[in-house]
């Protein structure tokens, strides 16, 4: 797990991710299950079902594309893009998105 503070639309927070960038395809580009006919009702596929993920996914935040390098993470791209990152205020409890199993889109199918 790997952290840094970071200012966010002028609030201060902590951008937090497990450090796999290597599985990171982004949330516009990671292969997900369609569930139902609702375009917005998918699942993200697991890190075991996927390939490693494509070191230019195509995707940019301003002038930050994905790391490519432990010295370049956390960047814009890994705050806005980045679907095993989360941005939290300080002193809060945390759960990192986890990708061993298939995550759902909606909330209200996790389990």
């Amino acid at each position: 797990m790997i952290a840094k503070s970071i200012k966010y639309f002028g609030h201060e927070l902590i951008l937090i991710c497990d450090g796999k960038c290597s599985k990171a395809f982004g949330f516009n580009g990671r292969p997900k299950n369609q569930l139902s006919k609702d375009e917005d009702d998918y699942e993200y596929l697991s890190d075991d079902e996927l390939p490693t993920a494509p070191q230019d996914p195509g995707t940019y935040e301003g002038r930050d594309a994905k790391p490519t390098s432990p010295q370049s993470r956390l960047n814009k791209w890994c705050a806005r893009e980045c679907e095993r990152a989360i941005k939290m205020e300080s002193n809060k409890w945390f759960i990192l998105p986890d990708f061993s199993k298939r995550k759902p889109n909606y909330s209200k199918r996790q389990i």
